[in-house]
């Protein structure tokens, strides 16, 4: 296990604890307290996960998330003290692939990075075993997808995913014309039991419709069935 982790958190006791039990278990980490010094690791260092703190001295984590965004597909989570929907959307919206809200057990933390990471690895190998589905490509209307190369086109022109998002695309696309349940689609993806209230799908389902340039009172692919959940017609 060589998987590098940048931690990032003004919380010198939380970033501290973090450290150990990563390295304990074997990764390489890169850690740091504020904003600005976190981004010159991210432009020099190989990284292949990124925990966010919200608030940060000089450059905020939402800010951080952004960033890397622009440029890496790497899990990012986010840590924050706050409990606020609205900060959880922003995150997620972003580009964030989970959130976690302090204070928390390191244990529950060391846990979710092995699952964004262990994702993220079979994503990057084009392992066939990802969805479990027989189909390597998908074609409606115009926008296709590919298992095998993970790469996504809409009227022939790239679209750039997470692999949370090439995740969600794909597991509607292989439903469509079902109507899924947010607690399906997160079981299916994310791997986890879906609690009540979390909108966490909902935050992706938004940023892949701000990528596939869907208008937002009649999107053309991924739809709405209030009340139910999503569908791919």
């Amino acid at each position: 296990m060589n998987e590098s982790i940048l931690i990032v958190d003004d919380e010198k006791e939380i970033a501290d604890l973090l450290e150990v039990y990563l390295k304990n278990d074997g990764y390489t980490v890169y850690k740091y307290y504020d904003g600005i010094e976190a981004l010159k690791c991210i432009e020099s260092k190989k990284l292949d996960m990124a925990i966010l703190d919200v608030m940060l001295p000089g450059i905020d984590g939402f800010r951080i998330c952004q960033k890397i965004r622009e440029n890496y597909f790497y899990p990012v989570i986010m840590l924050t003290a706050k409990i606020e929907d609205t900060d959880k959307i922003m995150g997620l919206t972003l580009g964030a692939d989970d959130y976690i809200t302090k204070p928390f057990n390191p244990l529950e933390v060391l846990a979710r990075v092995k699952t964004q990471l262990r994702r993220y690895v079979k994503y990057n190998n084009n392992s066939r075993e990802f969805l479990n589905i027989e189909k390597d490509e998908i074609d409606i209307n115009g926008l296709a997808i590919n298992r095998v190369t993970h790469k996504c086109k809409l009227f022939n022109k790239d679209i750039t995913l997470t692999p949370i998002e090439f995740s969600i695309l794909w597991y509607l696309c292989d439903n469509r014309g079902k109507v899924i349940s947010s607690e399906e689609l997160f079981e299916a993806v994310w791997g986890e039991k879906y609690l009540d209230n979390n909108n966490t799908v909902m935050a992706h389902i938004g940023r892949l419709r701000e990528k596939l340039k869907e208008p937002a009172k009649n999107p053309k692919f991924i739809k709405t069935v209030w009340g139910v959940g999503y569908t791919i017609e």
